[in-house]
């Protein structure tokens, strides 16, 4: 390959060290399109290293206390932190977003997950009951799982790999991981620290490479007898069918068609660019972006006036750019997908207000083969559209009228999907009761993406099974047991 000395090429780490691959992938920058990183391409050997690896370090790593193993978390959350720059940096160039989403989003929130669950562990209790007429005591405890295979997306990549990595050997589990073959390199990075901050080898172990190949060999892994994977529905129907025989422990964080209901007493000045910001961060590919904005008729001409000016201030620009407000998308086949949806779109007779084939993007030379699209919004789109009813996961979002509370209710609900909702509006009351009819595991109200992390997070129907947060991911990451004394 020309220029293949040039290239950033990954090791997978395994048991404490980096272990050189075969085969590798190309990793291409999203903002030129150019390849600039060699990922190994994993297979059934490597995780069968990384599994003898985990196995072997579970016995220690889960004999420690709490309080030890939280110490040894908040040194790795430390020493991201102290690199954060540096990571921001390498998750941009990666993945196509911002630099200043990096910078107060990504990593921020990767430092975040490891200081939260070092101290979420040292909080757990467990029942206790008495049965005096019999005389027994009866209390319950909990213990790590084993080793946890950790499949982490693309969108979000050191994030979401951190959200699962921390709480798992918070918990006493060693893990193998697999991020994205699209977005490896941070979680490379991250390998980098886990000696300095005293993880023992073999406790976190990175496998990189495509889902048929190591994902399929870490899932149907007989000693791996938990997944946590965050994704697509069709790869969670695949895990489900290969962890069946095996009868694992399974989390399945998925996508959403996530609707904005906006009631005419909404405070538009605070709701609209709140709905630009829902619909279009880090390009709309986040599982919680805003894809289906339905807005109240008495306001449809002003809100959707206002929203398409608002949509046409968001910047798309390169990624290095600060004041850039979006950058490229992940891939050149994710781009044409996203794109298909707006000719669709067009052939059923939706109008498209602003962006792709409306509006002008200009970039600079060497990036006009990136990977960029501009902010669309799309209206006199019927509810039974694929745009309406498919996960696009892009900066794409359909705008349209309603009448009354309970017709929206149902439309809102008509999707398979059941992640997150927005709801706009002044009234206290249609606010609890809109978001008790929601079929929707999150509902924000006159706002976005505000997280508290010891709560539940997860959606209904076809966006996924389970939980994760405080509680959540320690019961998924624990087995637990009910100990009976006769006394």
């Amino acid at each position: 390959m020309a220029g293949t000395k040039a290239l950033l090429t990954l090791e997978n780490f395994i048991n404490g060290e980096f272990v050189p691959c075969n085969s590798y992938l190309d990793s291409y920058d999203p903002s030129t399109g150019d390849v600039y990183c060699r990922v190994p391409n994993s297979g059934k050997e490597e995780i069968e290293a990384a599994v003898e690896a985990a196995r072997a370090a579970f016995p220690g790593w889960s004999a420690r206390s709490p309080q030890e193993r939280s110490q040894v978390l908040h040194r790795l959350a430390d020493l991201l932190e102290q690199s954060l720059e540096e990571l921001a940096q390498a998750e941009s160039r990666d993945q196509g977003k911002t630099i200043t989403l990096a910078r107060t989003m990504d990593i921020p929130r990767s430092v975040q997950n490891f200081r939260f669950f070092a101290s979420s562990i040292l909080h757990h209790t467990s029942e206790c009951t008495q049965m005096d007429h019999v005389g027994c005591l009866h209390y319950t405890m909990r213990a790590p799982v084993g080793i946890a295979g950790l499949i982490s997306p693309w969108n979000l990549p050191l994030y979401l790999l951190t959200w699962k990595v921390a709480p798992a050997i918070a918990a006493g589990n060693t893990v193998i991981a697999k991020p994205s073959e699209l977005t490896s390199v941070t979680a490379w990075m991250m390998c980098k620290l886990l000696e300095r901050a005293g993880v023992p080898p073999g406790v976190v172990n990175i496998v990189f490479g495509t889902g048929p190949r190591v994902g399929e060999a870490l899932v149907s892994h007989p000693e791996v007898p938990l997944i946590s994977f965050t994704g697509s529905q069709p790869t969670a129907e695949r895990i489900t069918q290969l962890s069946a025989p095996h009868c694992k422990k399974l989390s399945l964080e998925l996508g959403g068609k996530n609707p904005a209901i906006i009631f005419e007493d909404a405070n538009l000045e605070e709701c609209i660019p709140t709905t630009v910001k829902s619909s279009f961060a880090n390009q709309g590919e986040i599982c919680l972006c805003t894809s289906r904005i339905f807005v109240q008729k008495s306001i449809y001409s002003e809100f959707l006036e206002k929203f398409v000016e608002a949509t046409r201030m968001w910047k798309v620009g390169i990624p290095s750019d600060p004041s850039a407000s979006m950058g490229a998308l992940i891939s050149k086949a994710h781009l044409e997908k996203v794109r298909s949806y707006i000719k669709k779109a067009r052939t059923e007779g939706a109008r498209i207000l602003c962006g792709e084939g409306v509006d002008t993007l200009s970039l600079p030379p060497r990036n006009q083969a990136g990977y960029f699209m501009l902010p669309t919004v799309i209206t006199d789109i019927k509810d039974d559209s694929c745009c309406m009813k498919e996960e696009i996961f892009g900066p794409v979002t359909c705008v349209v009228p309603f009448d009354s509370e309970e017709e929206v209710i149902q439309r809102a609900n008509s999707v398979k999907y059941g992640l997150a909702a927005t709801v706009w509006s002044s009234n206290v009351g249609r606010i609890h009761r809109v978001a008790k009819k929601l079929q929707s595991g999150l509902v924000w109200t006159n706002c976005w993406l505000i997280r508290e992390l010891n709560l539940p997070f997860g959606g209904m129907k076809s966006s996924g099974v389970g939980r994760e947060g405080a509680k959540d991911s320690h019961e998924f990451f624990t087995e637990i047991k009910t100990i009976t004394i006769k006394h």
